[in-house]
């Protein structure tokens, strides 16, 4: 089934095609979003709530990109918005805990997660790299995981962030100093142990 084809079953409401949208799609949107938010978890419920908006959303799209760059931003989207409330939340609990409250949701943890996309004896290295992409600012995140995570081309992370090829270009080229810099300091404190 091509892409307009199943477009218009989506917009006609049919349930097969939406499942074949969701069979296709679930483990791309999945893994994109556990790229950015690291809790599998969260990433299972994000990654509900990308196809629940695409099903209510659908009727609205007008195909001026493909469908696989529409969901992408759908991902990325809700990714962000996920990641934006857990920093209200955490400064929240910072106030709250200032005047005696205590909640052990506040408290900041490590997440260790499996990402499918990495294999088993490369653990370490991925988890101080998914560390430092905690640390650089979300564009570069998005660009870096989208790009190198999730194996598009600059051209598509463009169409995906609807930016153009140039910013993406210029986000990776920040992004690798970044992590360059954070990984640095990773292994310089291993070194020292």
């Amino acid at each position: 089934m091509n892409q307009p084809e199943l477009i218009a079953q989506l917009q006609q409401g049919d349930e097969q095609a939406f499942k074949k949208l969701v069979d296709e799609w679930q483990d791309m949107v999945y893994n994109t979003v556990l790229g950015i938010v690291q809790n599998a978890d969260d990433a299972d419920d994000i990654t509900q709530e990308v196809f629940i908006q695409v099903f209510q959303s659908v009727s609205s799209f007008k195909g001026d990109s493909k469908l696989s760059t529409w969901l992408y931003r759908i991902a990325v989207s809700k990714a962000l918005d996920h990641e934006k409330k857990k920093k209200r939340k955490k400064r929240f609990g910072f106030v709250h805990s200032l005047f005696g409250g205590q909640d052990e949701d506040e408290q900041i943890h490590s997440v260790e997660f499996e990402h499918p996309g990495v294999e088993l004896e490369k653990k370490e290295k991925a988890a101080a790299l998914f560390s430092a992409l905690k640390q650089i600012p979300d564009n570069q995140r998005i660009a870096f995981t989208l790009h190198k995570l999730e194996g598009q081309t600059y051209q598509e992370v463009a169409e995906i962030m609807n930016t153009t090829l140039f910013a993406v270009e210029s986000l990776m080229g920040r992004a690798k100093a970044n992590l360059k810099k954070e990984l640095g300091n990773y292994y310089n404190n291993l070194k020292e142990r």
